[in-house]
């Protein structure tokens, strides 16, 4: 090294980079990293959790009781899960936008812009049609990572959305 820093970008398999461009490789996919540790790990915590308690449990329990201990530690499993659902998929046809119960899929010409102002948890994309979505799959808790996540889809946004304005080339 001479003096200066040399910057590397680490891509995993999850994140392709066209190296022509520097454009991600569609289809791509954002997730949030934090949420989605901490949500499955409690899940598989309560689950285990739940087992142990069933098994451990002294034998005037009944067997339907034991099953609706797991059961119990199942269903809130399945709520963590809807926390961790999030994700943001990019593709050639347009952006699907996975939030917590509801998927919407969009076509590239429908989202106009993506924002999200300091403070916020997640950004949220402008609509065609005026109205807003939010976008979980990129959360703020995630620091830098959301930030280069939020650049990347921007600069698909970008290439993609934006229709040519008619009498310019």
């Amino acid at each position: 090294m001479s003096g200066g820093t040399v910057e590397q970008s680490v891509r995993t398999k999850e994140q392709p980079v066209d190296e022509a461009s520097k454009q991600p490789v569609l289809p791509r996919t954002w997730r949030p990293r934090s949420v989605r540790m901490v949500a499955y790990g409690l899940g598989l915590l309560i689950v285990a959790t739940m087992v142990v308690l069933a098994v451990i449990l002294p034998g005037d329990w009944r067997m339907m009781d034991r099953f609706l201990l797991v059961g119990l530690g199942v269903a809130i499993a399945a709520g963590l899960h809807m926390i961790a659902r999030p994700r943001l998929v990019a593709a050639e046809e347009g952006v699907t936008v996975v939030n917590g119960i509801r998927t919407h899929v969009l076509s590239w010409a429908e989202v106009v812009d993506i924002r999200m102002p300091v403070g916020e948890p997640w950004p949220s994309v402008d609509l065609s049609d005026g109205t807003t979505l939010a976008v979980m799959g990129i959360q703020s808790a995630d620091g830098d990572l959301a930030r280069r996540n939020l650049e990347e889809f921007r600069a698909l946004l970008h290439d993609r959305g934006e229709a040519q304005e008619p009498g310019r080339s």
